[in-house]
């Protein structure tokens, strides 16, 4: 895609964490070849990895963790409340 230098004009699924960076079949985020092609690329995952659905990636990084055996179970547990704690304080804040 190409836009002004200024990226003033930002396609319409900018930062949309399920866009560019779905998860694939195995269960991983992956950016498709689209994404990785694009000019914004970088600047389209911050944004996306700054919204709310990071906490979707963290835990989907703790779960994976535990899964392995590198987290125990209160671990985990501790993780997921502190992501739920963040997820609450935005909301009340927003």
């Amino acid at each position: 895609m190409t836009t002004s230098p200024h990226h003033a004009d930002k396609p319409a699924c900018f930062g949309k964490l399920d866009h560019v960076f779905p998860k694939s079949e195995d269960g991983l985020r992956n950016s498709p070849d689209t994404c990785l092609a694009c000019e914004l690329k970088t600047q389209c995952l911050r944004a996306a990895m700054q919204s709310k659905a990071r906490f979707v990636v963290h835990e989907e990084m703790v779960d994976r963790a535990y899964s392995s055996g590198r987290l125990s179970f209160w671990q985990r547990w501790s993780r997921k409340k502190a992501a739920h704690r963040q997820i609450n304080q935005k909301d009340n804040s927003a």
